[in-house]
């Protein structure tokens, strides 16, 4: 009987033991399909696969966007509040590029804050749109800069087809195709011109837009195409004002009759140069993101430094904070009005205050009211 006990015991203390050596059950059930129960974690502890928010990235776009929303604002208040502005043609298309800049400013920059922070993950319809929204309203900056150049080479050197060619019909009808245009363009992404969504579930631009349709699509067709009958049409223009200066002071002609011709060659050639400088700024701020995406297609193992690609983004977003300053500074009416509507109130001057609102000249109207019926335009 104590023989029995003892193995009995015994046995009893090996079963303990090997209870205690045993690995430690994953599941309560093993048996079942559901997968091992896993601690939360703590609410305290950093999710390390979040990206980081780069601060002086997202402060200085925060910037650019308040600049661009603001001084974008204040042209669309200037045109709008005056007749002899709103009447004139070139203003209808100023209007129609300050109010890409303003959604740039008041859109596409929060846009692209939140790709790079990947915002919103998982979503890949939500992150499409909100990306190919970028595409739309840049696109559209691009087509109102190229309409503005085509009427004011038709306005300098077809100005007696002007009437026709640029009535208010034809110029919303211009404005509301760029538009379309710009809008299909920058759609294209949402009907199918992409990659696959990042496994991660992250909104990344680069991670998510095709490259050749940055590269040969967005860039060579859509903004070098238009930059470069920009500049052709901007380079007539300037040829043409030169010719008419020279031979405007070759002729022998009563003063005050060359008075006005110098006057009206000296508007046209001023906001000639204003437009000039706006075209120029967009290539200086649009041009270095475009080169850094070709770079990366022709090479991918290339290292290219995060913060120069973040840099040129942010240029490339304060074009349309530029666009309104050359406005203000260069346009004497914009520099009127600004003297005028930053008070408090607005109070137009008096009709005998000199170049009080008559446009500089834009259009053959306004030529006709400096020079006399029988001199010829400045265009001829």
């Amino acid at each position: 009987m104590e023989y029995g006990d003892g193995g009995a015991l015994t046995a009893q203390r090996g079963t303990w033991i090997n209870m205690a050596r045993a690995p430690r059950a994953t599941n309560a059930f093993p048996n079942s399909s559901f997968p091992p129960i896993t601690p939360p974690p703590c609410p305290g502890a950093s999710n390390r696969s979040l990206p980081g928010l780069d601060v002086p990235y997202f402060l200085t776009e925060t910037v650019t966007a308040v600049l661009s929303v603001a001084g974008n604002l204040f042209i669309c208040t200037v045109i709008l509040r005056d007749r002899k502005l709103r009447a004139v043609v070139t203003n209808h298309f100023l209007v129609s590029l300050a109010a890409a800049d303003i959604l740039v400013g008041a859109v596409a920059i929060p846009c692209a804050q939140m790709a790079d922070a990947g915002l919103p993950r998982g979503r890949p319809t939500l992150c499409l749109l909100m990306l190919c929204t970028l595409l739309i309203f840049t696109q559209a900056s691009v087509f109102g800069l190229l309409a503005i150049a085509v009427e004011r080479y038709i306005s300098i050197l077809k100005p007696f087809q002007y009437p026709s060619l640029m009535s208010p019909q034809n110029s919303l009808l211009v404005i509301l195709s760029s538009w379309v245009l710009a809008t299909f363009i920058g759609s294209l992404p949402l009907m199918g011109w992409h990659k696959p969504f990042p496994p991660d579930g992250q909104c990344k631009f680069n991670a998510f837009i095709e490259d050749s349709f940055k590269v040969y699509f967005k860039f060579m067709a859509c903004m070098l195409v238009p930059l470069a009958i920009m500049l052709v049409l901007y380079g007539r223009i300037f040829l043409e004002a030169k010719r008419q200066i020279r031979k405007v002071a070759e002729r022998e002609v009563e003063v005050s009759r060359q008075a006005r011709r110098r006057r009206v060659l000296h508007k046209e050639l001023r906001l000639a140069t204003s437009l000039f400088i706006v075209l120029f700024c967009f290539a200086f701020c649009w041009l270095p993101l475009h080169v850094i995406n070709t770079l990366q297609l022709a090479c991918p193992g290339c290292p290219i430094p995060s913060p120069l690609v973040l840099a040129t983004i942010v240029l490339s977003h304060a074009n349309s904070a530029i666009n309104p300053v050359v406005y203000v500074f260069r346009m004497r009416s914009f520099r009127q009005a600004f003297t005028a509507t930053f008070p408090c109130t607005w109070h137009p001057l008096p009709a005998s205050a000199p170049g009080k609102f008559s446009a500089s000249g834009l259009t053959p109207s306004n030529r006709l009211e400096l020079a006399s019926h029988n001199s010829p335009l400045p265009g001829k």
